[in-house]
């Protein structure tokens, strides 16, 4: 390893020890703030993993969300919570493999109504579910797991979930999937075995979802199919990649942080108007940063990187001043006069003023 690589490696294992050392330094507002980061940066980055490299948009994000929270909440009264999320873990997988084989031999808005109606479907089923077989519309998960536990895992699950996508941008798979993104037809064509490829990485990403949804479900308390099968979370995951960029790996994380204390504000000043802003963001995304943040640091970077043109040099410039500043001031009739000048030229420009 070089030293900028054992540097970068040394720092990054600092800021994962300050990340942890959060929940003693910070108030009970401040470390459920701190859950909510965590929460939407590993949901950003596992959406970010499928639909940054395919470019494939996912709106299924609020269906594997919710399948996790709900799977443990079914579960809780019978397992312990370690068992329930093992068990959110093979549900994910199980559904995200049979969502993958149905649906991604389909692109294009095909897949965005598909990822959308898969949340809705969810929701509706259970909706049915406990009203027609367990006679109530909700689960509580009372367990001893409180907000400092559930922060920890959360952070591990981001670590983990940084991790894949680096190895994974420097992999085989890595490598086929940006092809894929940039034309399918021509990846089949140098011989990428595309639908497994999407598969694979669709899991990847599903997974961590699924599991960001079952460590949140003891938080939460008491879960309800409306809000765990929200498809607000899916929006403003997609908002979220997108206003930071999907050039970096880390580049959701700008994103993310902006957002959230967006929405904490709002929470607090006004609760209503988080969705239409939402949609401003996105529209302020589509038509000026096209890129996300990400793309306008890079942009800003090379600029500052570009060679100044001095063809005389430092002092060319430095000299040209001077002689402007050494010319000598003109004033015949003196500065009442060039007062006098500059007033009649004032009065000339109103409507009704000026000299006859």
């Amino acid at each position: 390893m070089t030293a900028r690589g054992t540097i970068a490696v040394v720092a990054l294992a600092l800021l994962v020890a300050a990340l942890a050392a959060v929940p003693w330094l910070v108030s009970d507002y401040g470390l459920g703030f701190m859950v909510n980061l965590m929460q939407f940066l590993v949901l950003t980055i596992a959406w970010a993993l499928f639909s940054g490299t395919t470019r494939y948009v996912s709106l299924a994000t609020a269906a594997l969300f919710g399948i996790g929270a709900y799977t443990v909440a079914m579960l809780i009264k019978v397992l312990p919570i370690y068992a329930c999320f093992g068990i959110a873990f093979v549900v994910g997988t199980l559904v995200a493999s049979l969502v993958g084989l149905v649906t991604l031999r389909v692109s294009g808005m095909f897949f965005v109504v598909f990822g959308f109606g898969l949340s809705e479907l969810m929701r509706e089923v259970l909706i049915w579910w406990e009203i027609n077989q367990t006679k109530t519309l909700g689960r509580y998960v009372f367990v001893p797991f409180d907000t400092t536990l559930i922060y920890w895992h959360l952070l591990g699950l981001a670590v983990l979930v940084f991790l894949v996508g680096w190895l994974l941008r420097r992999s085989r798979l890595g490598i086929a999937l940006l092809v894929i993104g940039d034309d399918e037809t021509m990846a089949r064509q140098a011989g990428i075995n595309v639908p497994l490829a999407k598969v694979l990485i669709f899991i990847v990403s599903s997974v961590f979802m699924t599991m960001v949804g079952a460590i949140m479900a003891p938080r939460f308390g008491y879960l309800t199919p409306n809000f765990v099968f929200n498809p607000i979370i899916s929006f403003q995951v997609v908002i979220m990649a997108l206003l930071g960029g999907m050039q970096r790996l880390w580049g959701p994380v700008l994103g993310i942080v902006p957002l959230i204390l967006l929405s904490e504000w709002l929470q607090v000043r006004a609760p209503f108007w988080y969705s239409v802003l939402l949609g401003l963001v996105f529209m302020v995304i589509v038509y000026f940063l096209p890129r996300g943040v990400t793309g306008l640091l890079e942009d800003a970077w090379q600029w500052l990187r570009r060679p100044v043109s001095l063809p005389r040099g430092i002092t060319g410039p430095v000299i040209d001043v001077w002689s402007y500043l050494s010319q000598p001031m003109t004033l015949p009739r003196g500065v009442a006069g060039a007062i006098e000048d500059k007033w009649a030229r004032l009065t000339r420009r109103l409507p009704s003023g000026g000299r006859s």
